[in-house]
């Protein structure tokens, strides 16, 4: 069976240093909030070129953190894609906060800026004052947070990237974690940058989204211990993961360019086809940390018989995501914009990913590829 995505080929590479940093932990047992997490923290602020990181327990308590550093208030409302996991949306009413989804385009599988407008208005004429933009990366391609960034400007709304799958992506000169507010990124194992559990990141170059996230990542700590400033969470990440992760930063860089080789191959090897599939589009001086390689099926193409026959020779696949985060039980009571929801109404039900990490051999690919080509060529 080809992995979907092989952690255990990333760990023969590693696997010495590792074992030499969890020993230091288990050492020196300081097992929450160790050295280790100001040093990853340290080593993170590099590699995005923001000024403050703040490390905590997962993906979606980054973007909880970051929405309290953001000062969103119960009603208030922010406008993100119905196309994407689940944690992009969830974190609004966990606050008492309105999602209003918006579509997505068709080449990136991104925030579509030029439906921002209707979105707005949409909140507007229900009551809603929206205070916010959250974005997703999906796959691992920055949005275009250029336009974004410039109608958030124009009406007075911050911007919350939701990066946790575009860690490591480029928007054009900058890189993700330094392109709004706030970033929030996941280190779930699956993700270009995963740690061997739960972990996340919050990413700011605003002093006090960083001081109200730590504060209440701890508790709602203040200056002194066991004297609170506010009411918290328990979010705080675990030094054995932080040690994990600093020796996957260290290679990381090399992954990201052995997934664009992956991706390359992938491209090359469908481009010759003559499937009518749509590849993915990686915009013009963008960087994609390449989380997933999404294609998008031809109509003709049962997707469920395609991905049984890819399993039978031992290709894994996945959808993400068969169903509009707006059609799901707990969200079709929030506002969708007055432009409708096309694009993910159709991405919903022709997406499907194929396996990509670093570790996927030139030859795998053309694998998988043949026999995609074989099926879709005898419908």
């Amino acid at each position: 069976m080809i992995p979907f995505i092989d952690l255990k080929a990333q760990q023969k590479l590693i696997r010495n240093n590792i074992d030499k940093r969890i020993k230091k932990v288990l050492d020196h047992g300081q097992y929450i909030l160790g050295p280790e997490i100001k040093e990853l923290e340290n080593n993170l602020k590099s590699f995005a070129g923001c000024k403050y990181v703040l490390c905590c327990s997962s993906g979606t308590d980054a973007l909880l953190l970051s929405l309290l550093g953001l000062k969103i208030k119960p009603g208030e409302g922010v406008i993100v894609p119905a196309f994407t996991f689940a944690s992009s949306a969830e974190v609004m009413p966990l606050l008492g906060a309105v999602p209003i989804f918006i579509d997505v385009k068709l080449d990136t599988f991104n925030l579509d800026p030029t439906k921002l407008n209707d979105a707005f208005e949409t909140a507007e004429d229900m009551g809603i004052k929206v205070r916010g933009i959250m974005p997703v990366g999906l796959f691992g391609q920055p949005a275009e947070m250029d336009l974004i960034n410039d109608f958030a400007k124009k009406n007075d709304l911050w911007v919350l990237d939701d990066a946790a799958q575009s860690f490591g992506g480029k928007h054009r000169d900058k890189t993700v974690g330094n392109l709004s507010e706030a970033t929030a990124t996941s280190f779930f194992p699956a993700k270009p940058l995963g740690c061997y559990g739960d972990g996340g990141a919050v990413f700011t170059n605003d002093k006090e989204i960083y001081e109200i996230a730590k504060s209440t990542h701890t508790h709602g700590m203040g200056k002194n211990k066991y004297e609170y400033s506010r009411i918290g969470m328990n979010a705080r990440m675990s030094t054995i993961q932080a040690a994990i992760l600093l020796e996957k930063l260290a290679i990381f860089p090399a992954e990201l360019n052995k997934r664009q080789i992956v991706a390359d191959n992938y491209n090359k090897n469908l481009s010759i086809s003559n499937l009518n599939i749509k590849l993915p589009l990686v915009n013009k001086g963008f960087r994609s940390s390449w989380a997933q390689y999404t294609i998008i099926l031809p109509e003709s193409v049962d997707r469920d018989k395609l991905q049984k026959y890819l399993k039978s020779k031992n290709i894994p696949t996945a959808v993400y995501y068969p169903i509009p985060l707006n059609k799901h039980k707990p969200y079709n009571i929030y506002p969708v914009s007055k432009s409708g929801l096309e694009v993910t109404n159709f991405l919903s039900k022709h997406v499907l990913s194929l396996p990509m990490h670093p570790y996927l051999k030139e030859d795998e690919v053309k694998y998988i590829t043949g026999h995609l080509s074989d099926f879709i060529n005898k419908q």
